[in-house]
């Protein structure tokens, strides 16, 4: 498997933000039909792409925020031939393993639509050195409430995206224990949820 290479997202086009809140909802009925590179694009950057150069604890910016900007969310990325993770820099999808996972996010249309995304959280994005300010981030169920949190902006961005650009999604539960084992995810990477993105039928 060979890293794919996105194309530089596009900025503009689609529903304005109030047409997407108007037309946003989950829809459980998605096809097969294959997203377009540029269409995957702009998804993924839409989700958690870099917007600026310069944002708080002198990392880039994203387009979903994170606490502490500790950007404890990795994407990876089911596709039919394989499973990637998505790298915001430099805006590619990083293959991981080779073979269908799509079934692993969940039950029906999940193992048939095209794109499904497993949001992970990595516990060792956070920074409990002395310049943190934050005094409670080292604690287990405060950075429980982090990363569910940000994991929910991210999930809200793919929403809107799908709501102002023709698409529909689903963001469900998943096969935890399985995807731990197929994912090779370390004892620092918690498997979260999946949400599931293609046409509607």
């Amino acid at each position: 498997m060979d890293p794919i290479i996105l194309p530089e997202p596009e900025r503009k086009g689609g529903k304005s933000v109030l047409e997407a809140l108007q037309l946003r909802q989950t829809n459980r009925y998605i096809g097969s039909r294959e997203l377009s590179l540029q269409v995957l694009s702009n998804l993924l950057w839409a989700a958690f792409g870099v917007n600026r150069e310069k944002a708080s604890f002198n990392k880039l910016g994203r387009t979903a925020p994170s606490a502490s900007n500790s950007q404890e969310i990795d994407l990876y990325v089911a596709l039919k031939d394989g499973l990637y993770l998505y790298e915001a820099v430099p805006h590619q999808l990083t293959p991981v393993k080779a073979g269908d996972f799509r079934m692993l996010s969940g039950r029906g249309s999940a193992a048939v639509a095209p794109v499904n995304i497993f949001y992970v959280a990595d516990l060792s994005r956070y920074d409990l050195g002395p310049d943190q300010p934050d005094p409670w981030i080292g604690e287990p169920e405060v950075q429980k409430s982090y990363y569910y949190t940000d994991t929910g902006f991210i999930a809200q961005n793919v929403h809107l995206f799908a709501a102002s650009h023709g698409l529909a999604t689903w963001f469900h539960n998943c096969r935890k224990e399985m995807i731990t084992e197929e994912f090779n995810l370390g004892p620092n990477q918690l498997i979260l949820f999946a949400q599931t993105v293609g046409y509607p039928k």
